[in-house]
């Protein structure tokens, strides 16, 4: 049987203990499989996995540099089911750690989103798209 399609995506952070709670906080579970004091697997879905990484660790990974808390290097989007389940994850990673509306609200009708930063300053835009249009039984309206 092939190994489904999944995606890990890795994050450095400057303190496990807190990122762990701050996910944890976004609705995020840790997977205690692959999480010990260097690294912690986050899961989001059957599919999408986030692996944060004390700093040593992933210096095992990479020569390539950390970058500073105040750039951005991706933006990693999150559908949600609805604009309050947006806002109600904004509003608990500003009150676990993260900092909310980095960037300027998007509200388009049938998709809405906001930007938020983790503590170590990646950063995550959760966002709802109406269902129709996800699923291509309606089409986005003209811009």
């Amino acid at each position: 049987m092939p190994t489904p399609r999944m995606i890990f995506v890795n994050l450095p952070v400057r303190d496990l203990d807190r990122s762990i709670a701050f996910y944890e906080a976004l609705g995020f579970a840790n997977e205690p499989r692959f999480t010990d004091e260097t690294a912690a697997c986050m899961v989001w879905s059957d599919a999408i996995f986030v692996m944060i990484l004390t700093h040593d660790k992933w210096r095992s990974f990479t020569d390539r540099p950390i970058p500073p808390t105040a750039s951005s290097e991706a933006m990693l989007a999150l559908t949600l089911d609805s604009r309050e389940a947006v806002d109600a994850m904004v509003a608990a990673a500003a009150a676990h750690g993260g900092t909310a509306d980095v960037n300027p609200v998007q509200e388009h009708g049938f998709m809405y989103g906001r930007d938020i930063l983790d503590p170590d300053g990646h950063v995550w835009e959760p966002f709802w798209m109406d269902p129709a249009v996800a699923n291509g039984d309606a089409p986005p309206p003209a811009a």
